[in-house]
């Protein structure tokens, strides 16, 4: 079997860096600070994070912000609450959370929150529990979750959750293995995972596990790299992990490389992009895989960085 092709993956996300031209550049131009998230944590599991300039990375990130306080996905862009996570967890990756004004950007976070307890993605007033986990994610790594109401937050996450024991974007929405990692997630870093089925969840969870043994994140869809991390790591933080093929995904992960240039497929033989390089090499350190640094479950973070902020390890 072959295994995973580190090197060529680290020359595919540098080169990936420096393209400014090609079409997947262009498309991605309003969200390249998520690609820089994607791109720079993928380096750190690999153990490269250095080959990366952090004079470069980090004034230009400042640049994203607004005067409200949160993060657009570039310079000129408006701000969104994703934005200002993936500014957060780039910041950390270098341990530069001192550059910001902390008060400012969890200030504008905890503006986004509505009376219900869910968030608004932005100013516009998009609802959905993926912007609930990126609120409490990012005010846990500033250390100010009592910026917002918990309590709130936790009883609108739980509001959509359904009879399968998954959770929806809003309550009464299908459930979906993107917006489950997203709920698990924040209920994990609140502290509020007992209110959970777990083997409801986690026999939903492996139910996405296909012949080929990848996961995929609906009933009926074909498999998807990136559900090897939306899945594996809301079955990890139920500790339900032991219930999938672990080999088989592996194998499935490793089949979706490009073998010739680097870079990760959501499926075998499609174009390889820096998203599903970034999951499929995460989904791996989930698996522990060899050589890879561990990836905390719930923050989306090395498990290094994740204990230098939050714990002060």
């Amino acid at each position: 079997m072959e295994g995973l092709l580190v090197e060529k993956h680290i020359k595919y996300i540098l080169s990936a860096k420096e393209s400014k031209d090609e079409f997947e550049s262009v498309v991605m131009e309003h969200l390249r600070l998520n690609g820089a998230y994607w791109g720079l944590t993928t380096l750190d599991i690999l153990g490269k994070i250095n080959a990366v300039d952090q004079v470069e990375v980090i004034p230009w990130v400042l640049q994203c912000q607004h005067e409200s306080g949160g993060f657009s996905g570039n310079i000129g862009h408006d701000p969104h609450i994703l934005y200002t996570l993936s500014a957060i967890q780039v910041l950390a990756l270098f341990d530069k959370l001192d550059v910001l004004d902390i008060d400012k950007v969890s200030n504008y976070i905890a503006g986004l929150q509505n009376e219900d307890g869910s968030f608004s993605g932005d100013m516009w007033g998009e609802v959905d529990t993926r912007f609930s986990y990126v609120a409490i994610s990012s005010l846990a790594l500033l250390r100010k979750l009592d910026n917002i109401d918990v309590e709130k937050a936790v009883q609108y996450i739980l509001s959509c959750k359904n009879v399968d024991g998954g959770f929806g974007c809003t309550p009464g929405a299908e459930s979906h293995a993107g917006q489950i990692f997203c709920c698990v997630g924040a209920l994990a870093i609140t502290g509020y995972l007992h209110q959970v089925d777990k083997d409801l969840l986690g026999w939903w969870l492996c139910e996405r596990q296909v012949k080929c043994g990848g996961l995929n994140g609906r009933p009926e869809k074909l498999p998807d790299v990136c559900y090897s991390w939306w899945v594996l790591s809301s079955l990890i933080m139920i500790d339900r992990v032991h219930w999938i093929d672990k080999e088989k995904l592996v194998q499935f992960i490793l089949d979706c490389q490009d073998r010739e240039n680097g870079g990760i497929s959501d499926r075998p033989d499609d174009a390889v992009d820096v998203f599903h390089t970034y999951f499929g090499v995460a989904g791996l350190s989930l698996l522990e895989y060899p050589g890879l640094k561990a990836i905390d479950p719930a923050y989306a973070l090395p498990v290094d960085v994740v204990n230098r902020i939050i714990f002060d390890k």
